[in-house]
């Protein structure tokens, strides 16, 4: 009985924890509304906000919610993602973020009445890759994970299959902004609902490599 009432305590603590992680996160651009309950944050995503530097298009915009915790290191992060898209470039997912020229977000976009798992790499300037969906998924999980110099992003439908879907340069050594970004350029808005956001730290490989050539 007192292991019963002792794992039952863990499990809260570990709930309570992944709760308290996500109350602590920090706000880049605030929505007016947005509630966290469950582990789960919903937003109204702001109108006409998104993250793009010049190329392109020729303008600059970063006025999109972004909400957020910081890790140095190495790690992986992941969470699952459902929306109720409306207008044209409407999307949310991850991004990993050292500063305003410098960023990685993912997810899914809607563009031309299609589902898209989307890629956005700044360095200076924006690039954008895109892979249109077959079907209409009702959600989706999309995980970033660092390792040394580069991101490697996936995406599944079941959080138990994963695909790459781009893997992408980023400093490594800096400390990196990583959280829940939604956007929507062209549209009055719509709901975004990230689930189970999660980062796991990883060991660094050059020190796990000096420690096996230095034991």
């Amino acid at each position: 009985m007192k292991r019963l009432v002792l794992s039952f305590c863990a499990i809260l603590f570990v709930q309570k924890t992944f709760a308290q992680t996500l109350e602590k996160m920090n706000w880049f651009n605030e929505p007016e509304k947005w509630e966290i309950k469950n582990n789960s944050l919903s937003m109204s995503v702001t109108p006409q906000s998104d993250y793009w530097r010049i190329s392109h298009y020729g303008f600059t915009v970063d006025d999109a919610p972004f909400y957020y915790t910081t890790y140095g290191g190495e790690f992986e992060a992941k969470v699952k993602i459902s929306g109720n898209y409306k207008a044209r470039f409407d999307q949310m997912g991850l991004m990993l973020r050292t500063d305003k020229e410098n960023y990685i977000k993912a997810g899914i976009e809607f563009v031309d009445g299609k589902y898209n798992l989307s890629t956005v790499v700044t360095h200076g300037t924006s690039d954008w890759s895109v892979i249109t969906l077959d079907k209409t998924p009702s959600e989706v999980w999309i995980k970033a994970v660092r390792r040394l110099d580069a991101v490697e992003v996936f995406y599944s439908f079941d959080d138990k299959n994963y695909t790459m879907m781009r893997n992408a340069y980023l400093q490594d050594n800096t400390p990196v902004m990583v959280g829940l970004m939604a956007a929507c350029p062209d549209g009055k808005g719509f709901t975004a609902v990230f689930e189970g956001f999660k980062v796991k730290h990883l060991p660094d490989q050059r020190r796990l490599k000096w420690l096996e050539a230095n034991q």
